[in-house]
């Protein structure tokens, strides 16, 4: 798996004529795994490594210098706060869910402006477990040109970090998408992640369900109702020839 990886990072790179890769380390599992597979992949030469830090916990930043020091990976620090909160000030009043998702899309933008800078991709930290019930920001963490271990369920992961010597304190440490203090993945989407894995391989393999049906349900919801979100765009199209152009160029058009 690991080896896979490593080298599927260097094809698309190669393949896009790109001069290295750019991402936000966050102090959490999924972004300190990727950082080490870019890291064999590329060299540390062609890996810009940012904290995008946005009214940040400290203990993340700490969790992020922890993992860039272990793994000889030099991190960039940017706070996003100031600019955070001048967009706030210009903005009416939202709900919470507005408010948060607004610092993924902040960091995005400042991760695409060094990937234009530097003709580098942007790779995201964003698994299997995540991306098929949609619990990522549309436009923020979830706008990226590669997904190194979105291919890997939540628990893959934790198995990979073992295997790249990722510290204990991080592999251990409850996922949190930092969107607000105490704020964790489990928590918001009232799941365990070892629940949602073992419920997506069930509908995957067709096999019988072990956990309550409420909560296969709501697994079943979340993943019809973010099928916008791995879809992208809808478009209308005149002509049926011209749609099923489109549809094979769709993967091209995307990366413009």
């Amino acid at each position: 798996m690991k080896k896979k990886i490593i080298s599927w990072i260097r094809q698309q790179v190669k393949a896009a004529k790109a001069k290295g890769i750019v991402m936000g380390l966050s102090g959490g599992i999924d972004s300190a795994v990727v950082a080490v597979l870019a890291r064999e992949a590329l060299g540390k030469q062609k890996l810009l490594v940012l904290f995008l830090g946005c009214h940040s916990q400290k203990q993340d930043l700490d969790d992020a210098k922890l993992v860039a020091r272990k793994f000889g990976i030099k991190i960039k620090l940017i706070d996003l706060a100031d600019i955070y909160d001048n967009v706030m000030k210009i903005l009416p009043k939202a709900g919470p869910l507005a408010l948060a998702n607004l610092k993924p899309r902040l960091r995005m933008l400042v991760l695409y402006y060094f990937a234009n800078k530097l003709n580098y991709l942007v790779c995201g930290t964003g698994n299997r477990s995540e991306i098929e019930v949609g619990y990522f920001t549309k436009y923020g963490d979830g706008a990226t040109d590669i997904l190194p271990i979105g291919g890997l369920l939540k628990k893959q992961v934790r198995a990979l970090a073992k295997e790249l010597k990722i510290p204990e304190s991080i592999v251990t440490k409850p996922p949190t998408a930092g969107l607000w203090p105490g704020q964790t993945d489990e928590g918001e989407m009232g799941l365990t992640y070892n629940e949602l894995d073992d419920i997506l391989e069930r509908l995957e393999n067709k096999k019988k369900q072990v956990l309550s049906k409420e909560k296969v349900n709501k697994v079943k919801n979340m993943v019809k109702k973010s099928e916008h979100k791995r879809e992208g765009p809808k478009i209308c199209y005149i002509k049926e020839s011209t749609e099923n152009r489109a549809q094979k160029n769709l993967s091209v058009i995307r990366t413009l």
